[in-house]
Parts: structure tokens; C-alpha cells; sequence
């Protein structure tokens, strides 16, 4: 088997398959894995420009600008014009939005700890993320 097959295949099935997970268990909350990627993003440093936003939860601006939309009608967040950039917008976090996120943070949470990670101990954790670390310094480096 081929490094593709056994290392790029492989790890782009089990984030589909995380996400497909998560998208099931997030139903009752009515909020999609991305939405809630920018919405925890958010809730820790609000009041940010969308293109700090779209940095902080590894979204392109027309992805972003989607999700933020739809976040918006679900009163989770809202926009205010940037006083130092009128092309601009400053994006909060609602007291709802605040709320979702107390309430997604422990499910969420104990999704990893009682289902996704079962079985995998502290150290096989560790190696998993510094090998991950690794992979993605590899592919940035110029």
C-alpha cells in the first residue's frame, strides 16, 4: 500500500468520519461542527475583525462569511461596523451565543473523551498530535 493510500487516505477518512460524528451529536443544538469551530473561536476573543476571525478558526472568508450568516439568524452573534475600518465589520458573541457555547463546550467535550478517544491513553495522544505537528511544519515550510 502506498503512502497516499495509507497515511492521506486514511487520515482524511477519520476527519470525515469526526465530522459526520459531530454533526449527529450537534443536531439537538441545531449547530454544525464548523459553526461551532467559529463560535468557540469567537467566545475567546470577541470583537474581532471577520478577516481575524477567519485566521483564528481556519476558514476562508467566503466560508466564514456563510457560517457567520447563519450564525447571525440564529442570534448567536451580530455585527457592528469597524469605527477604524468602515469596509469592514467587528463580530461579537451574543449572550445566547455565550450560552450555546457554556452548554456545546462539556457535550463536546465528553464526545472526545467518551467515544472519539476511547481506548487511547495520554502518551498515544501526545504522539498523535506531535506527529500531526510535524506532518502540517513539513508541507509549510517553504
Amino acid at each position: 500500500m502506498s503512502r497516499d493510500e495509507s497515511i492521506g487516505l486514511y487520515t482524511s477518512h477519520t476527519v470525515k468520519n469526526i465530522i459526520r460524528f459531530l454533526t449527529l451529536h450537534l443536531k439537538d443544538f441545531d449547530v454544525t461542527p464548523e459553526q461551532w469551530t467559529v463560535l468557540k473561536r469567537l467566545a475567546e476573543k470577541d470583537g474581532i475583525s471577520q478577516k481575524q476571525l477567519a485566521m483564528r478558526s481556519e476558514k476562508d472568508q467566503p466560508t466564514l462569511t456563510r457560517i457567520l450568516d447563519i450564525l447571525e439568524r440564529k442570534k448567536l452573534i451580530y455585527k457592528e461596523k469597524n469605527s477604524e475600518d468602515r469596509r469592514s465589520f467587528l463580530i461579537f458573541i451574543t449572550e445566547k451565543g455565550v450560552t450555546a457555547k457554556d452548554e456545546l463546550s462539556p457535550f463536546i467535550e465528553n464526545l472526545y473523551e467518551d467515544t472519539i478517544l476511547k481506548g487511547i491513553s495520554e502518551e498515544e495522544l501526545e504522539v498523535y498530535k506531535s506527529v500531526l505537528s510535524q506532518i502540517n511544519a513539513n508541507m509549510t515550510k517553504g
